[in-house]
């Protein structure tokens, strides 16, 4: 349930992505500082701006647009970004450590996802360095685990979504050695790799 959720987090702030881009502009001295000052006065367990750069470089992160949930359901752009990264934090309901950093790419292929829709065709990249919340292997709409949707856990990780072309020769087993790069939810839409990394 709460990778689907996530999910939903995600598809959301794909609308929000133009507009921080676009105000980011106009705000890329802000954008700056603001960074600069979460590094130095917080740490990503009380802080979300901290919290969505923990989940990719520094290059990537420091200048994403920084977006957060709210209770209704809309997303609140707590940092404006520059170029195609946007990043989210933590999701506090979530049972271990879930930010993400994804590009305009990956953003518009989680959106297809949640409104089970065909998928973009254009590979895009997400990152979770912090790890993700854990789900099913072959099932993309998996709300929680059972005896047969192959839970699976993640540890640091980036995705590649969007080529199917990309996926060939690489292990697309239910139950696969989450160690090493492997195909999640093979033989649907929403195939994609995982790769793991170390932090």
């Amino acid at each position: 349930m709460t990778h689907m959720k996530h999910a939903l987090m995600l598809a959301a702030s794909v609308a929000l992505l133009a507009a921080c881009n676009k105000a980011a502009n106009d705000q890329a001295n802000m954008s700056t500082n603001t960074s600069n000052a979460a590094d130095n006065s917080a740490t990503a367990s009380n802080d979300p701006i901290a919290s969505a750069e923990s989940a990719a470089p520094a290059a990537v992160s420091h200048t994403a647009a920084v977006v957060a949930p709210q209770a209704d359901g809309t997303m609140k752009v707590l940092r404006p970004g520059r170029g195609v990264w946007t990043c989210m934090p933590d999701a506090p309901d979530t049972p271990g450590p879930d930010p993400m950093c994804f590009d305009t790419n990956a953003g518009k292929w989680a959106d297809a996802w949640v409104h089970h829709k065909a998928p973009p065709t254009d590979a895009g990249v997400m990152y979770m360095l912090e790890g993700g919340t854990d789900a099913s292997n072959v099932d993309p709409y998996a709300a929680k685990p059972t005896a047969d949707n192959d839970w699976v856990k993640t540890g640091p990780h980036i995705m590649i979504v969007g080529s199917k072309a990309l996926l060939a020769g690489y292990p697309a087993g239910a139950k696969p050695d989450t160690s090493a790069p492997y195909v999640m939810w093979a033989g649907t839409p929403y195939a994609h790799l995982m790769v793991p990394v170390t932090r």
